[in-house]
């Protein structure tokens, strides 16, 4: 296979890969309303379930495989991971109370963990830096491809057999992309470092506190780090609640809601995702600053577009308005997780992303889906069946501090790239003088041996 077919042909199946990575997430929103009243829970042990129990688990494991990632075969552990998450999704339908589906799904958790990090990693050796938006934003066409597949076959699925099934149904699949994964991709990358000395690989692989300092001194690191997770925050408490509070406010079944958010997620969605890289790509290459602009400029209309969601008369007018709202927010997926892997050297990309996240899946996932429980039994008393609507609202302005922090990023972006690139140029030095060492002490021993 040529390289610029091989490299294509492994951003696809990554790509698919994710897809199921993200498909029961999807899924588990929209079912929502069924386990609650299958299993008796309330709005706050719903938040809890979708969300600190899930992302805690998701992103501390997610340190310890970015490292193994960025060490070892980033192949076998996408493979492993991929195994682990689609068993344990499959065996959420067999979950009798609260307690056991809390627990499987930190073993979903532990397991989906490791999908993210090693694939960015990949996609980065093998797409320059100005390919790299574009990349990113057609691996992140996962998320609305999953939403696609996931709300339209979820609906119905659960509307027809109930949630139980949908789970082990949508858990199967997992197992043969894990074996395509293993068989037919190859991280040619760490196969060559497996050959040279171990004194040679020392120079590779930095420590956790290396890596810590490194990515805590860039500052536009930083700022993109606290512009994500407070996204992931507003982002998850609203993305886990859109089904249920469709559900309840408008009636509608759970195979019409599936429909609806199918094809929302299929125009907007993945127009988005794909046009963001496009765009950044074609007009914005390694333009940065520029980029970080417009995607401060996309984040104030996202949180305009989503107030309009929650103050809609009809489900039409409210799907309408959470279309635009996908298009402007999957805006935002390619330019900002191409720029994290721009910013460090490319020992630490996987570890970057597990960082970012780290806290952008605690504080996002973790709490934003059980800040918007807590907000609904709290408003319950005073608003009744409309308590979900006023707090889904009630975060929807968080979006413009978003884009506040996105706006900085820009004024510092360009001074942190040129540093990271005279570091990578410095360490390149340092590991080829290294392996010439290494090559020319083996090949000295080896007569030395023969006698």
């Amino acid at each position: 296979m040529q390289p610029a077919t091989y490299k294509n042909y492994l951003l696809t199946v990554l790509t698919i890969i994710l897809t199921f990575n993200y498909l029961d997430r999807v899924a588990l929103g929209l079912v929502f309303q069924d386990i609650k009243v299958d299993l008796q829970l309330s709005d706050t042990q719903l938040g809890f379930l979708g969300g600190i129990s899930f992302a805690l688990f998701y992103s501390l494991m997610g340190i310890p495989i970015a490292r193994w990632a960025d060490r070892a075969n980033r192949v076998v552990i996408i493979a492993a991971t991929a195994a682990l998450w689609s068993v344990a999704v499959a065996l959420c339908g067999v979950a009798g109370s609260f307690v056991q589906l809390l627990l499987i799904r930190v073993a979903v958790a532990i397991g989906e963990a490791g999908c993210t990090p090693p694939a960015f990693s990949l996609i980065a050796d093998y797409f320059t830096r100005a390919e790299r938006p574009r990349a990113a934003a057609i691996y992140g066409l996962g998320g609305p491809i999953a939403g696609l597949i996931g709300f339209f076959l979820a609906g119905w699925l659960n509307e027809l057999y109930g949630w139980r099934i949908t789970f082990m149904v949508l858990g199967a699949p997992g197992v043969a992309l894990a074996l395509l994964a293993w068989f037919t991709l190859k991280d040619h990358k760490r196969e060559s470092v497996k050959l040279r000395s171990e004194s040679t690989l020392a120079t590779v692989q930095p420590s956790l506190r290396e890596v810590s300092v490194t990515l805590w001194r860039n500052v536009t690191f930083r700022r993109l780090l606290a512009c994500l997770s407070l996204m992931s925050f507003f982002t998850f408490g609203i993305f886990q609640w859109q089904p249920a509070f469709v559900i309840r406010t408008y009636g509608l079944s759970s195979g019409a809601a599936g429909i609806w958010f199918a094809v929302t997620f299929g125009v907007g969605g993945l127009l988005g995702s794909y046009l963001g890289g496009e765009l950044a790509s074609r007009y914005a290459a390694r333009n940065e600053r520029l980029q970080l602009k417009a995607l401060a400029f996309t984040l104030i209309g996202t949180g305009l577009l989503s107030c309009c969601v929650y103050l809609a008369p009809t489900h039409q007018i409210a799907f309408s308005f959470i279309g635009l709202y996908l298009l402007a927010a999957m805006l935002l997926n390619g330019p900002f997780f191409a720029l994290i892997q721009s910013l460090v050297p490319d020992r630490m990309r996987a570890v970057s992303v597990a960082v970012v996240y780290l806290f952008s899946n605690l504080i996002g996932m973790g709490l934003g889906p059980l800040a918007t429980g807590v907000m609904s039994d709290a408003l319950r008393p005073f608003v009744g069946e409309d308590s979900l609507r006023y707090a889904l609202l009630l975060l929807t302005p968080g979006f413009f501090v978003v884009a506040w922090c996105a706006w900085l990023a820009s004024r510092t972006v360009a001074r942190d790239l040129a540093a990271v690139q005279r570091e990578q140029e410095l360490h390149d030095n340092e590991f080829e003088q290294a392996r010439l060492a290494a090559e020319y002490d083996a090949a000295t021993a080896a007569p030395t041996a023969a006698r």
